[in-house]
């Protein structure tokens, strides 16, 4: 799939969607789609997302989007399921932060919404990650504590702390509602990239 450019003024980016769990050198999280209680969009470990709190989600995102000139199309998923994955491993990071007990202070997380990461925008690393930039601390605290998580056992280049890591993260499965669509180890969506925008598109067909 191929990269789509995002006209913000003068400005050019090319954007890639990067799925939440990456952020942290992961795989997609499995789960399960099985009968919900009513007014719940998913459950994960102990933590319950609510069809509410996923729809204030979706508005925030939407109009982050057309914040930055992307339209939904381009996701080539459709945004509540991108949205309810990202919330879902949201809730994964921060219970196995409290788990071990890791604090993020709020410098740390003012220093990751500065971030301009691969994108060289932090308004467009967080959209890439399914997160609105006006919302985004929540987000960024409890992957923040999932990297400290991962540092304290090892880190990312110790083959056997990240393996044990990557189990404990795991273990907190979320089980979507089946009325968001299919689930697979994969995600809801390819963890690649946004499709191609229509003047891309155009300005291969004229080359």
């Amino acid at each position: 799939m191929s990269a789509v450019f995002v006209r913000k003024g003068t400005h050019v980016k090319s954007i890639r969607v990067a799925v939440a769990a990456g952020a942290v050198g992961l795989a997609a999280l499995t789960a399960c789609s099985s009968p919900m209680e009513a007014g719940a969009a998913a459950v994960v470990g102990s933590e319950r997302i609510s069809a509410r709190d996923l729809t204030r989600n979706v508005q925030e995102y939407e109009a982050a989007l057309k914040r930055a000139n992307v339209s939904a199309e381009q996701l080539g998923v459709p945004v509540t399921q991108f949205v309810l994955y990202r919330m879902a491993n949201e809730s994964a990071f921060r219970q196995l932060a409290a788990k071990h007990n890791v604090q993020v202070s709020e410098s740390e997380v003012d220093n990751a919404l500065k971030d301009p990461g691969q994108y060289q925008s932090p308004e467009i690393n967080l959209i890439a990650r399914g997160v609105s930039p006006a919302d985004a601390r929540g987000y960024l605290r409890a992957e923040l504590g999932a990297v400290k998580v991962r540092n304290q056992l090892g880190g990312a280049q110790d083959q056997a702390a990240q393996e044990k890591f990557v189990k404990e993260l795991t273990s907190i499965k979320p089980v979507y509602s089946p009325r968001y669509g299919q689930f697979s180890q994969q995600g809801f969506v390819d963890p690649g990239r946004f499709g191609k925008s229509s003047q891309q598109a155009q300005q291969q067909q004229q080359g």
